[in-house]
């Protein structure tokens, strides 16, 4: 069996001890690297190529959101999962937009950490319930206009795709590959969607993906 690689970076050194013995207690995956800072994060991240980097938010000289949006820029295939304990939503939508590919809280329990590992390493999404519910509360009050389950039929086929492979943590160049499209043909089909449901960020993507059940399909 293949194991899912796993950087910790996490300023806490009794929480990084406490999470890599959760996390290579499993038999589908390992904590290759560790880091104190997000500067140190970014490093091992190039130097090791991890599957998923766990991410603290809060920690010195670069911080998890910075961090988050350096491996976006750098490491485009490794996937960014956000450990924290603040539940606010103006980190939630900070870190989606920084391309982050999930949201943990730290009061959850160890399943939903790694149940979000999983989830992240096969390609997806992941969004602590504890968030995940207000998220789709605020989007239904703040935007009626959206379409829901029903309205996505305004899409055609390959907008649609291309939007849930977004949702599922995705970059434009690995949406073009595994459509065997090109990087701007992705690009066209992921604006007109955005247009034809008043789309303005990546946090509207995920919104919508959380409303129409697409998380939960992966």
């Amino acid at each position: 069996m293949k194991k899912l690689r796993i950087l910790l970076a996490d300023d806490h050194v009794t929480v990084r001890e406490g999470v890599k013995m959760i996390i290579n207690a499993q038999a589908d995956m390992e904590v290759v690297a560790e880091a104190a800072d997000g500067r140190v994060a970014v490093a091992e991240a190039q130097a090791v190529r991890p599957d998923v980097v766990v991410m603290d938010v809060s920690m010195p000289r670069v911080n998890g959101l910075k961090a988050t949006e350096m491996l976006t820029e750098c490491c485009p295939e490794v996937k960014v999962l956000a450990l924290t304990r603040h539940q606010d939503d103006g980190y939630l939508q900070q870190l989606l937009r920084a391309g982050a590919a999930g949201y943990v809280l730290k009061q959850s329990r160890p399943a939903e950490l790694l149940q979000a590992i999983r989830a992240i390493g096969g390609g997806g999404s992941y969004l602590d319930p504890a968030v995940a519910g207000r998220v789709i509360g605020d989007y239904g009050r703040r935007r009626p206009a959206v379409p829901t389950v029903a309205g996505a039929g305004t899409l055609s086929s390959r907008e649609e795709e291309v939007l849930r492979l977004i949702a599922w943590g995705y970059s434009n160049k690995e949406i073009a590959t595994r459509l065997d499209l090109s990087v701007k043909t992705v690009e066209t089909h992921k604006a007109n969607a955005m247009h034809k449901l008043q789309m303005r960020s990546r946090i509207d993507i995920v919104r919508f993906a959380l409303l129409q059940g697409w998380l939960e399909d992966k």
